[in-house]
């Protein structure tokens, strides 16, 4: 059985200097759940994907989704749609967790 209960999930996040290094929580092909970093400057190109649900854990920064922005900090929450472009700009170090099922 995969870990269930996570007590300090933003430990969890990895950071290094040439960008985003995912760390999986559960990893199936039905569900994923991810929690990762990004250090202040580093940024998540515009990007096409599935549906995804993005948690902000640390920090600030800006999301686009499609044509809109969007601040983001710890509690916000945004859900980006099926096809979706999407990218993620770090004002400062960023921690997040990441969720999708399957297409």
């Amino acid at each position: 059985m995969p870990n269930i209960y996570f007590s300090d999930t933003k430990s969890k996040a990895a950071f290094a200097s040439d960008g985003p290094k995912p760390q999986f929580l559960i990893d199936t092909p039905q569900f994923k759940v991810l929690v990762a970093g990004l250090e202040a400057g580093q940024q998540i190109p515009i990007h096409p994907a599935e549906a995804a649900m993005y948690h902000f854990l640390e920090g600030e920064g800006l999301m686009t989704v499609d044509e809109e922005t969007f601040a983001v900090k710890p509690g916000v929450t945004i859900i980006a749609p099926g096809g979706a472009k999407r990218g993620i700009n770090a004002k400062t170090r960023i921690v997040f967790l990441g969720s999708k099922g399957a297409s």
